[in-house]
């Protein structure tokens, strides 16, 4: 056991210098332009079947849902006690989730636990954050679905009806008393000193809001590149829609194994599309709407890095408060 740990303590030693954590982000990088470039011809002739017009109105519904996930993620930051100016949470937020294009989920919470160091956020508190924001993004796009239902009761195809089931041991494990409860019995478990400061209520509901915020922004891109190809451009379909992505991503986080969800979302999100465009329309659906999203992800880290850099990286602001 004890050789295992200096194992591990030298991994982690390893991983923190500048070097590793260079070439890292590179190979994530990399990774995130092939999942754009090696559908470069499916992409180019499913993009002409658009108009430049829905294309547009479909990417800024992109930006709209990455932006407010980094929001959700940077309330519950701040409910734990660090407080981060927006151009310094961006950098480790939107630098961070480049690593949900690895197999898993957990490289999101190596990499903005690592970034967070670099501005003085203690590392569990910024690991707790990225977890928590997971487990609260799957709850509210189960609230979404939920909600979504009684106007577009196809927002849940046959077949998915387990994934809504989910909502409850979230919505109970996200409650502060309990959620303070479990990370700090696993801060325990590993030697570590429990929270300072524990999740409450308000911030709890304000970041469940931006969450379902976000999720409007996924099912509206969904709609914009769906009604070109023939679906109805109302107000059922539309929440058919967001319902229907937000079911979807619930799915593709459970199934950890594949790289940002890939292919449990995509087959998901099609039998919900199916209901209102033709087999052939799925599928440039599909892949546009995940090329967007890779764009988005790319686009907002390097904004992120950049506003960072301006704001000179100051740390003062994430100091415990």
């Amino acid at each position: 056991m004890k050789g295992l740990m200096a194992l591990a303590g030298r991994g982690l030693a390893v991983s923190r210098t500048r070097a590793f954590r260079v070439g890292f982000g590179l190979l994530l990088v990399a990774l995130a332009v092939w999942a754009v470039v090696s559908e470069r011809q499916a992409v180019t002739d499913a993009a002409a079947k658009l108009s430049p017009g829905w294309l547009a109105l479909a990417f800024l519904a992109t930006l709209m849902n990455v932006a407010l996930a980094g929001m959700v993620w940077r309330t519950l930051l701040s409910d734990l006690g660090s407080r981060l100016p927006l151009p310094v949470a961006g950098r480790i937020f939107f630098v961070g989730q480049l690593g949900k294009y690895l197999p898993g989920s957990v490289w999101p919470v190596v990499m903005q636990t690592e970034l967070g160091r670099d501005h003085k956020v203690p590392r569990a508190r910024t690991a707790t954050a990225t977890v928590v924001a997971m487990l609260l993004s799957v709850a509210s796009a189960l609230i979404v679905v939920l909600i979504a239902l009684p106007l577009a009761p196809k927002a849940l195809p046959d077949g998915f009806g387990w994934a809504v089931l989910l909502v409850v041991p979230l919505v109970v494990v996200l409650h502060p008393a309990v959620l303070a409860r479990g990370v700090n019995l696993a801060l325990r478990l590993v030697g570590r000193e429990p929270l300072q400061q524990r999740t409450t209520v308000g911030g709890t509901l304000a970041a469940t809001a931006w969450a379902i915020g976000s999720w409007t922004g996924a099912g509206l891109q969904v709609w914009c590149l769906a009604i070109p190809l023939g679906a109805p451009a109302d107000l059922r379909n539309a929440v058919l829609l967001i319902g229907g992505y937000a079911l979807a991503w619930a799915v593709g986080f459970v199934v950890i194994i594949a790289p940002a969800g890939a292919g449990a979302r995509e087959v998901a999100l099609a039998a919900v599309l199916a209901q209102v465009v033709d087999r052939g329309s799925v599928v440039v659906v599909v892949l546009l709407s995940r090329v967007l999203f890779t764009v988005a992800d790319l686009g907002a880290a390097g904004l992120g890095v950049l506003a960072a850099r301006r704001h000179g990286d100051r740390p003062a602001d994430a100091l415990q408060s």
